[in-house]
């Protein structure tokens, strides 16, 4: 069978063979995920076990995606070159660090609509599968304008800088979904049931004689959690696009972070109070980067090591002082008598 054309043929400035080996990954990766790891999971659960993720097999589970991703990005270092590597991990380090704002918003999504944990799983697969298709399409109309447009990234750096600086001074959001537009709106236009009907997200229910389709309150949480990443990736997207406009890029290292996301999900869940301090340290890396968009357009291009060090600096302080500063403080002695 005659395969030259993949090597022949480009696609985003890539061998068409290298977004086929990318995709054959991903592909590999989600059925050794549902199909291997969940199958056996479930096989070994005791009959009144809800089919929870635990804690520990969340954080193993993921500490295989990073592994992954690593693995992959020696190779895009090796194929591409050392300025595409760096680029790689940079915009892998960014998103999963972004990442863990969103947890913090899927869980508060999930406490609103009373989803249970058994349930958030289902949520979450359709989430990051929905999450695959819209990046690809943000991706490449942000790769359209950028190349059509080189002030485009004046407008990327702006935002960046307008965006860490006002996540700096702001603090934390209150999240009110009650009042939120796109919800009001579904439940304005859909029928929607009460209550849950298991894992599914549409049920057929008799008005008036006749069957109709209402929506279950799982899929107005999957429209919400599919939301909040769109708001989300208006943050990330123009933020590696200020690493790198390589459209291969920018992809692949913005899914193999979100690749792992249901993996951490009820990891980050039980322990996301412990990075408080982690806010402070992305929205210095979005006002690095904004900045770094502004030396580009008037110098020329920063080195990539320093924005792979600068990044990974702030990321790691961040993590590392949340972690010191919100540890539980040792029990006291009890009073001598």
């Amino acid at each position: 069978m005659d395969l030259s054309f993949l090597t022949l043929t480009e696609w985003l400035g890539k061998p068409v063979w290298m977004w086929v080996t990318f995709l054959g990954v991903v592909i590999a990766l989600m059925a050794f995920d549902l199909g291997v790891l969940e199958k056996r999971r479930k096989r070994k659960l005791p009959a009144d076990d809800d089919g929870v993720m635990g804690v520990g097999q969340s954080l193993w589970l993921s500490a295989f995606y990073i592994a992954i991703a690593l693995i992959y990005g020696v190779w895009v270092w090796l194929t591409l070159g050392r300025e595409s590597g760096m680029a790689f991990y940079t915009g892998f380090a960014l998103e999963k660090a972004l990442a863990l704002d969103n947890v913090f918003v899927i869980s508060l999504i999930f406490a609103f609509f009373a989803i249970p944990l058994k349930l958030q799983r289902r949520v979450l697969l359709w989430g990051i599968l929905g999450v695959i298709v819209l990046r690809a399409i943000m991706i490449g109309l942000g790769t359209a304008l950028v190349t059509q447009f080189d002030w485009v990234l004046w407008i990327f750096g702006a935002f960046l800088l307008f965006t860490g600086i006002k996540m700096l001074r702001g603090g934390d959001e209150e999240h009110d979904f009650s009042n939120n537009r796109l919800l009001v709106w579904l439940r304005k236009h859909l029928r929607i049931t009460d209550t849950l009907h298991g894992e599914r997200f549409t049920v057929k229910q008799m008005v008036n004689g006749k069957l109709k389709t209402f929506a279950t309150p799982l899929l107005l949480a999957l429209i919400m959690v599919e939301t909040a990443d769109v708001i989300f990736a208006v943050d990330s997207i123009p933020a590696i696009f200020a690493i790198t406009q390589d459209p291969f890029i920018v992809y692949t290292s913005n899914i193999f972070a979100i690749l792992g996301l249901r993996a951490l999900y009820f990891a980050l869940a039980a322990m996301v109070h412990r990075f408080e301090y982690l806010k402070p340290a992305l929205s210095l890396v979005l006002v690095f980067i904004g900045l770094k968009i502004f030396y580009a357009q008037l110098w020329g291009k920063l080195d990539p090591a320093i924005s792979l060090g600068v990044t990974m600096s702030l990321l790691a302080g961040g993590v590392i002082i949340s972690l010191i500063k919100t540890r539980p403080a040792a029990s006291e002695p009890p009073a001598s008598l």
